[in-house]
């Protein structure tokens, strides 16, 4: 008995028929079309994107056929025993790997194929970037229906940010602003690792409730990653607020050049700074009693409470004000962000003791 056709010639609705009219998608609105070609360096939203398209063809047949094809390893007409109609019109997704290394053997037959693919089969091509297979992606994109995927590399902070909450999304999280800045602070810049994080918290902090209850918290984060941070960002926030200035300056110029950004060392210090303003303003109390009514571990009120010698609360608000402009700074507002988060750190030195 013959399967329901795949979704490859369906009309494609929604954001993705909205992002395809404009050009290429982003990798989580990847969508089955005759032809698939997922470009760009990021191997992890490439997999992705495949990932979505090889979900969305099962949903339609639930019997899809998968067939793997690696460059590396192809024999020359290989490809078109999988390409080929079916007798029996089973559904089929082809996905060729490897292809920005291709031999002229399966450029040729990806090239062949392109011209005669039957309504059952879809085909994805993954290449990675570069020049080899320039013309097989100029023929790719030219068939009728053709999905273009692109899978940039993810560099920046806001990238990254975004990165980490379109994954919380997929499993119906959101997460504070604080807490995000401190999970990459904690897990740092490569993409696995954050993935790895994200889903990991979702499976550790159930949620409260909805909405807002929903929402990651920098106390979820802290408990989970706070230790993982190298010598980094929360070491140099601590020499900072304890106005040890060469150490401060020291750690955070190891840090710079060990390659962490800008954006979470801000990050950690207005961490510091908040918990510090948050147990100066609750006024007197027990470790566990603070601790209960802010939100805090008692360990983290007794840390905090040493780290408030010599502060006022004049000084408190300075440190926070310059935190603010170095945020601005550091996420596209200035002309150098090591040179911003440098100064934030001094003020922060200096604000220990101000008295206004």
């Amino acid at each position: 008995m013959a399967t329901s056709r795949t979704p490859s010639r369906s009309r494609p609705s929604g954001a993705g028929e909205q992002a395809r009219s404009a050009g290429a998608l982003p990798w989580h609105l990847a969508e089955p079309g005759p032809v698939v070609l997922v470009t760009g360096p990021e191997s992890l939203l490439a997999e992705r994107a495949v990932e979505r398209v090889r979900a969305a063809c099962r949903e339609r047949s639930p019997d899809l056929e998968v067939v793997s094809v690696e460059a590396a390893a192809y024999r020359t007409g290989e490809l078109s025993q999988w390409t080929s109609p079916s007798l029996f019109e089973e559904a089929r997704l082809v996905v060729v790997t490897g292809l920005e290394a291709a031999p002229d053997a399966l450029v040729t037959d990806v090239t062949a194929a392109l011209g005669e693919l039957p309504d059952d089969v879809v085909l994805v091509l993954r290449h990675g970037g570069g020049a080899r297979g320039a013309a097989l992606l100029k023929a790719a994109r030219a068939v009728p229906g053709a999905v273009l995927v692109e899978c940039p590399p993810v560099k920046t902070p806001a990238e990254q940010r975004a990165f980490a909450q379109t994954e919380l999304k997929a499993h119906g999280r959101g997460i504070e602003d604080a807490a995000l800045e401190a999970l990459l602070l904690a897990v740092g810049s490569d993409l696995r690792a954050l993935a790895a994080a994200c889903s990991q918290l979702v499976a550790d902090v159930p949620p409260a409730g909805r909405g807002r209850a929903a929402r990651l918290t920098e106390d979820d984060v802290q408990r989970y990653y706070g230790g993982r941070a190298e010598v980094t960002g929360f070491k140099v926030a601590d020499a900072a607020v304890l106005g040890h200035h060469a150490e401060a300056l020291r750690l955070l110029r190891q840090a710079l050049e060990s390659g962490l950004d800008p954006v979470p060392l801000v990050a950690a210090l207005a961490l510091k700074l908040r918990s510090m303003a948050k147990v100066a303003s609750a006024g007197r109390g027990s470790d566990q009693v603070l601790a209960k009514s802010l939100g805090m571990a008692p360990w983290q009120v007794r840390t905090t409470r040493d780290a408030l010698r010599g502060w006022t609360p004049d000084g408190i608000a300075a440190s926070i004000t310059a935190l603010a402009d170095a945020d601005e700074a550091v996420k596209g507002g200035g002309r150098d962000p090591r040179y911003a988060v440098e100064r934030a750190v001094i003020a922060v030195v200096r604000a220990r003791g101000a008295t206004g």
